[in-house]
């Protein structure tokens, strides 16, 4: 049993329940909601995301993990607001989300750079880790980076890398946005090898956005955990190639590799809920539990799989959260 730190509190990780490893409570542009404040109220947003938590919580679902970190506009204090009113677990991340450039506070930041000092993310990773995120003392207990169709880029680079250092002081682990079709995934794999990771402390996330099961193979044969994490992203890959895919695994034999979510969230400054509902009207809460199980449960995915991928995997994720 390991306490597991999460936003209103810690939780032993065999009391998680039914976790959803790949979500998201609020993404935000701050610097757009400060010069144009219509676009945020506060009490509503707050309200909205309880509601939608604790509908997700009736249906079945106990904990998220929420994966916005810089980059995304992680307001820890507006998730608190939210989790101190909710039954649903939420655990918090820390990491950099950029597909190809740091803002210039870190540009600006580094080895060799004009500010020449240590690599700054990998203490502010392992702060939030250890310590707590922005004098709160709620602590993330994983890692998040991003390698997009742009590739390694030299700041990309970096954040994997600082990333990858900050897992292997603290043994924190790791989830990753990537690009399944460019094969994003496998470069991740090899940047964390050549640091130290553990691969098998590693979810490569968003490979549920290709059928493509050579490429998927191929990152479950070097030891990580995949991510089927964007069903209701409908766009990205249709809804029977997606349960199919998962199916296709499970009889592989990868059930317990396996972990599902959706990467929607309560509110996103990215899509507004008028457009979602017009446009991806399943990337919603709710959508696993009421359309996704059902599908895989009648292509013959039994209960024991399904809460491998909900339950047990997800547990023996955060067997090694960090403890302080």
């Amino acid at each position: 049993m390991v306490n597991v730190p999460t936003v209103a509190g810690s939780q032993d990780n065999t009391a998680l329940g039914r976790v959803l490893m790949h979500e998201h409570v609020f993404v935000l542009n701050q610097e757009y909601e400060v010069n144009y404040p219509e676009s945020w109220d506060h009490a509503v947003r707050i309200d909205d995301a309880v509601a939608k938590l604790d509908a997700l919580k009736a249906a079945g679902i106990d904990t998220i993990v929420d994966l916005t970190v810089l980059g995304l506009g992680r307001d820890i204090r507006r998730v608190r607001e939210v989790a101190e009113r909710t039954e649903v677990n939420i655990i918090a991340a820390t990491g950099f989300y950029t597909f190809t450039e740091l803002p210039t506070y870190l540009r600006l930041r580094g080895p060799g750079r004009l500010v020449d000092v240590e690599e700054p993310m990998v203490d502010m990773f392992v702060r939030d880790l250890t310590e707590g995120i922005a004098g709160t003392g709620i602590r993330a207990a994983i890692l998040k980076c991003a390698t997009d169709e742009p590739g390694v880029t030299p700041d990309v680079e970096r954040v994997l890398r600082s990333v990858a250092r900050a897992h292997v002081e603290t043994g924190a682990p790791i989830s990753t946005h990537t690009d399944p079709h460019s094969e994003r995934g496998l470069e991740q794999q090899q940047i964390f090898a050549e640091e130290g990771v553990d691969l098998g402390r590693v979810i490569i996330g968003h490979s549920g956005d290709t059928d493509d099961l050579d490429y998927l193979q191929r990152v479950l044969d070097n030891g990580s955990y995949l991510g089927m994490d964007r069903f209701g992203l409908d766009s990205r890959l249709d809804f029977d190639r997606r349960v199919k895919t998962v199916v296709d695994l499970i009889e592989r034999g990868y059930g317990n590799r396996l972990v599902l979510s959706h990467d929607t969230s309560c509110h996103s400054s990215n899509f507004p809920a008028d457009y979602r509902a017009k446009n991806l009207p399943n990337w919603r809460f709710g959508h696993i539990s009421e359309d996704v199980l059902p599908a895989l449960r009648s292509a013959g995915v039994t209960e024991e799989q399904i809460d491998a991928m909900l339950v047990d995997t997800p547990r023996a994720i955060f067997a090694a959260a960090p403890q302080v």
